[in-house]
């Protein structure tokens, strides 16, 4: 499916969302996101049947960031750098975070300012060899924006999330791994096939418990224990009540394969 700067790939119950604007090595336009945000609706729409989703980049790059060259919308008056984010990225970022399914992003090549957020939403985090990330806003002095600054801090500490804003220096996938960044490296030739390998598991499985799973992880940062606990709780109680755990239990008895079918 062909949409504004975005394209979906349905393989089985995989769906590949492709940042499609090469030229600019993916760069994010208010054109790009209202594509991505089109695909978002094809991606949730259940006749497709997509159970896990993965997002890349077309040709050599992930994602370098906002689009620079694209226009803005300030119509005189000073001007409002922030307004974008409001409008546009936010409700993107959010439809990521609140997708009911497995989320892998698989970073082909350099991952640069927002685009290091795009990256980073993902469930499973997968780099080519030749990937990098890089906190570019002090280049051009601006603020790390789609929450990298809430990100960043949780997945690799304060100190590390301060030099990589701060320097702007790049991050080798290879050290982000050795950081706990991202989850694994491949070899570039060998990154879609083990992203889709690693969706197709995830697809077979148990796609609503697993996407009631990413919500408890997403809401762990901010909850005290006793409110994790208490979530914790209501999510299995409506996992509990699916058919998955119904076929999960009898094939555990039954000492065969469990058959999901993520209802």
């Amino acid at each position: 499916m062909e949409f504004n700067r975005a394209r979906l790939d349905i393989e089985g119950t995989t769906g590949i969302l492709v940042l499609n604007h090469p030229e600019v090595m993916n760069a994010v336009s208010a054109e790009m996101l209202e594509g991505l945000m089109d695909a978002l609706d094809a991606v949730e729409d259940p006749k497709n049947g997509i159970r896990c989703l993965v997002m890349t980049g077309e040709g050599r790059g992930f994602c370098s960031g906002a689009n620079l060259a694209a226009k803005g919308d300030n119509k005189g008056g000073a001007p409002d750098a922030g307004s974008a984010l409001e409008t546009a990225y936010h409700p993107f970022l959010r439809r990521l975070r609140n997708l009911n399914m497995p989320f892998i992003t698989a970073v082909n090549g350099p991952a640069a300012g927002v685009g290091m957020s795009f990256a980073l939403m993902g469930d499973l985090i997968l780099c080519s060899k030749t990937a990098y990330f890089l906190q570019a806003f002090r280049r051009i002095g601006l603020v790390p924006d789609g929450g990298s600054t809430w990100l960043l801090p949780r997945l690799v500490g304060n100190a590390r999330a301060r030099e990589l804003s701060l320097l702007a220096e790049k991050l080798p996938a290879e050290k982000a791994l050795e950081w706990g960044l991202v989850n694994r490296v491949y070899d570039e030739a060998d990154l879609m096939s083990e992203a889709k390998k690693l969706a197709g598991e995830l697809a077979e499985g148990p796609t609503v418990s697993l996407g009631l799973i990413r919500q408890l992880y997403w809401e762990s940062t901010d909850n005290t224990y006793e409110e994790q606990l208490n979530m914790e709780r209501q999510l299995q109680r409506t996992a509990g009540r699916t058919e998955d755990f119904k076929e999960g239990v009898t094939a555990f008895l039954q000492k065969r394969p469990a058959k999901f079918q993520g209802k």
